[in-house]
């Protein structure tokens, strides 16, 4: 197994460094059900680390605790090094974690690059008079976030859309407009909810390309959650697997892949 107790080098050569954020014995629960259970994993400054499993393993709760979005019954998240309170959202966003979401949350009627910017919310600090003035300070400021928000339209190869509703865009566009949306903001973990659910072998493709893209020349850390495991593979640098709230592997793509018992929860095994 993978020993990356002091950080590791991928096999295509990437420095992967110290521990960003710890999942401490997670349990979650929803009245007398639990949703997870006594679950721990780490992920690391620089890496792409997928969580996986079958429907219902608890995947989407998993990522929910991490985002801040719920409060497990018993365990604890630590962020950079520190046991984390609770938090509103946008605490969270100013800590440096912005989400994507399984089912799309934009906001249908503004345009593409109005979507991109709402990412630059946190980042925006005059009040709402001088915003409405617009002169000084609100004006260099929008100009500036603005500029980024136009950065990440380039970088994603959305500019032929920037200035459409976001309504009368396909599927597929409508996920890479989520994921522009979380960059804006520049985050340092970014968490993706199955972006690539619904999507057709080339925007697979594409969208598989942009989150490498994103991870190589930005140097975001990424965790991401998703049905696919061809793409899950090819991407990720370690994986946690997931069954019925519990954890059942954890390691490289080809550790988990010939884990035994990840098999079986995948495939099903014969019951006396």
């Amino acid at each position: 197994m993978l020993d990356t107790s002091e950080g590791y080098t991928t096999a295509d050569g990437r420095k992967i460094g110290g521990v960003v954020m710890e999942m401490k014995n997670i349990t979650l629960r929803f009245g007398g059900v639990k949703a997870i259970t006594d679950i721990s994993f780490d992920i690391r400054e620089g890496e792409i680390r997928a969580i996986i499993g079958p429907n219902g393993a608890g995947k989407s709760s998993m990522l929910n605790v991490m985002s801040g979005f719920y409060v497990p019954q018993e365990g604890e998240v630590w962020f950079h090094g520190k046991p984390r309170p609770p938090l509103k959202p946008y605490e969270v966003a100013r800590q440096g974690i912005a989400r994507t979401f399984q089912n799309i949350a934009l906001f249908e009627g503004m345009s593409v690059l109005d979507n991109v910017m709402t990412g630059r919310l946190t980042q925006m600090k005059t009040g709402l008079l001088a915003q409405s003035i617009w002169k000084g300070r609100a004006e260099k400021e929008e100009t500036e976030n603005r500029e980024i928000a136009e950065k990440v339209i380039d970088f994603l190869e959305i500019q032929a859309i920037r200035k459409t509703p976001v309504s009368r865009l396909p599927y597929g566009l409508k996920k890479r407009v989520e994921l522009a949306r979380a960059l804006a903001a520049e985050p340092k973990l970014l968490l993706l909810d199955e972006p690539m659910a619904g999507m057709n072998v080339e925007e697979k493709e594409d969208m598989s390309r942009f989150i490498l893209d994103v991870n190589d020349e930005f140097g975001t850390t990424i965790a991401l959650i998703e049905h696919d495991m061809g793409v899950v593979m090819d991407l990720s640098d370690r994986v946690v697997v997931m069954d019925y709230g519990k954890k059942i592997g954890d390691g490289t793509p080809d550790e988990v892949r010939n884990n035994q018992e990840v098999i079986d929860a995948y495939l099903g095994v014969e019951h006396d």
